[in-house]
């Protein structure tokens, strides 16, 4: 028998507490919930980015804290054999995970699943992204960093059977303290969280994700003692000239962005129509990507090298544009073949190698206006908008790896204009494409997965009224006398529908001089009805073009046969009590 104090059980005293430290009612444990994720988040980034780190060391022979793109190999065949390794790796872990359905990232996440993620496809996800930068294959280690912070995030929610706004915003920490422990930067990491993975700012989400992003940082300094940062030196105030290179480098960003993501799509589609089996197409990858690093080993990895190489040293614009060719086809190449990574810091070297390359004949045209190394930043900014998305973030990451506050200006109108420019020629980011290509119709991270839950199947009754189609009026007037029932489903012998029929209608008609003589006479909406698996919008569209009160709802269009009914008034009384408990949800706000 349990022990009790003062009638109240240890067990449900522990329930209690969990409930009160963990509820939105109480913004204190909240926070506390959201530090320790921001903890596992920077044990994380630590820990896989000393695999990789490790795997380098193992294979190229670099120094552990060396770069690798920025390192000095030899031009040898190791260059090649051993992305093909990676490839073969990545090859035999996609036939260990033979099963249907994509793994689900943050942001798909977020937008349809309430936050809900697979720590074990997460973990996969991770290794798999190891096989493509450990091996030196051109990705970048974001896209394992996110996933798997924010699948322990997802998890630890999940057992604690937190609301599905709270879940969101704890993968949304999640994602925060992996970017912020990435780059030293608390302020980048947690406006990647609003802007990219939970969509939205507000008060309620501001105190933990700061807080993940913050304890993040601190943990993954205290572990590895780095951080990104970039050297641009004093930039001084900042004039109105000084705004218009800006906002060209920025359109210029937004479509050399463009055709980068099209450009990995447009290999992807090769790479499938080549004839070139699943398994051997990133081998194949590795063999191009081990060719291209023949001519310069900078493309190889996430690129933190090349960066550092290229922004500290006094390089020929024409060798930053043809590093730039060659470090968007190795990363064409990697992940149109098959490797796990993504496009976060490539987007981010990209940009610096377009925006040191532009200020040569900004020197030309106004000298001393801009240095070489703050056009670089303020391109990276441009770039990784275009490419990933988020203004802001971009923003606050151009400050923060480079101390210099006067450049979040001109880094913010360049990603605006980029942001722009991408939105009214594309209109999506790397991220949001990729999901419109798998028929996904998600913009962004904003929650919509609940109006798809809320589907005509889970709101209908099935306990329907229906008459059989060879029914005469007289019969009907019968079975169905006023009062009954407001309206009757007419099918045929095989229980397909046929029409509506108005009760009072037919009881009417009795009254009138010459009465009707076929039940036929009385039917509505003949090719009317709705769907179980259509959502509460869907329907209210429906209803609105057909001027109706209530529809069938049948199986399919093919059968016809009814398994309920649906009116407007309960579709659109469902529909405003969920965005009103959205509305709460996002708010904090109790009844």
């Amino acid at each position: 028998m349990p022990y009790k104090s003062h009638g109240i059980s240890i067990p449900a005293r522990i329930g209690w507490l969990r409930r009160r430290l963990f509820a939105r009612g109480s913004e204190i444990g909240f926070v506390l919930l959201a530090i320790l994720i921001g903890a596992m988040a920077g044990i994380v980034v630590s820990a896989i980015g000393f695999i990789s780190q490790f795997l380098h060391n193992r294979f190229y022979g670099i120094p552990l804290d060396a770069g690798l793109s920025g390192a000095d190999l030899p031009r040898s065949l190791l260059l090649i054999a051993v992305p093909v390794a990676g490839g073969l790796l990545t090859s035999l872990f996609m036939h260990l995970r033979r099963r249907r359905g994509g793994i689900v990232d943050p942001v798909e996440a977020n937008a349809l699943y309430g936050g809900r993620m697979s720590l074990g496809d997460s973990l996969w996800v991770s290794i798999q992204n190891l096989a493509s930068n450990g091996f030196g294959l051109s990705a970048g280690l974001e896209a394992a960093y996110t996933q798997l912070s924010s699948g322990l995030a997802s998890t630890l929610g999940i057992k604690l059977k937190l609301r599905r706004e709270d879940i969101r915003v704890l993968v949304g920490c999640g994602s925060a303290g992996a970017i912020a422990a990435a780059f030293g930067a608390p302020l980048t990491g947690a406006f990647y969280a609003f802007e990219l993975i939970i969509g939205s700012y507000t008060t309620v989400s501001l105190a933990p994700v700061i807080a993940a992003a913050i304890t993040a940082t601190l943990i993954s300094q205290g572990l590895s003692g780095k951080s990104f940062e970039i050297e641009i030196g004093p930039i001084g105030a900042i004039t109105a000239p000084d705004f218009l290179p800006a906002l060209v480098l920025g359109g210029i960003c937004a479509g050399l962005g463009i055709l980068i993501m099209m450009t990995v799509v447009r290999t992807e589609r090769l790479a499938s129509a080549s004839g070139i089996p699943a398994w051997l197409r990133p081998a194949v990858g590795g063999i191009l990507v081990g060719g291209v690093a023949l001519i310069t080993p900078q493309v190889l990895s996430s690129g933190h090298g090349a960066m550092h190489f290229n922004l500290e040293n006094d390089i020929p614009w024409t060798a930053l544009l043809g590093l730039f060719c060659l470090k968007a086809a190795a990363s064409a190449l990697t992940i149109g073949t098959g490797f796990r990574g993504g496009l976060f810091f490539a987007s981010l070297l990209l940009g610096a190698l377009v925006g040191k390359a532009a200020a040569v004949p900004l020197e030309w045209l106004a000298p001393g206006m801009l240095s070489p190394t703050a056009m670089a930043v303020i391109g990276m900014s441009a770039f990784g908008v275009a490419v990933i998305g988020g203004p802001l973030t971009m923003t606050f990451l151009a400050m923060e790896i480079s101390g210099e506050f006067p450049i979040a200006a001109l880094a913010l109108a360049a990603s605006i204009t980029s942001s722009l420019v991408v939105r009214q020629t594309f209109g999506y980011s790397f991220t949001t494409w990729r999901f419109h290509l798998r028929a996904q119709s998600i913009r962004s991270a904003h929650d919509v997965g609940w109006i798809r839950n809320l589907t005509v199947g889970r709101l209908m009754r099935s306990d329907v009224r229906t008459a059989n189609i060879n029914m005469t009026p007289d019969q009907f007037r019968e079975a169905f006398p006023l009062g009954s029932t407001q309206r009757v489903i007419v099918t045929d012998d095989q229980g397909a529908y046929c029409a509506t029929v108005q009760v009072s209608e037919v009881q009417a008609d009795l009254a009138a001089a010459e009465p009707r003589q076929a039940l036929s006479d009385f039917f509505t909406h003949q090719g009317d009805v709705l769907l179980p698996g259509m959502n509460a919008r869907q329907a209210a569209g429906i209803f609105e073009a057909t001027q109706a009160e209530s529809l069938a709802v049948v199986s399919d269009r093919i059968e016809r046969r009814v398994v309920g009914s649906l009116s407007e008034a309960h579709t659109l009384r469902r529909y405003s009590e969920e965005l009103d408990k959205q509305r709460r949800d996002i708010t904090g706000v109790r009844d």
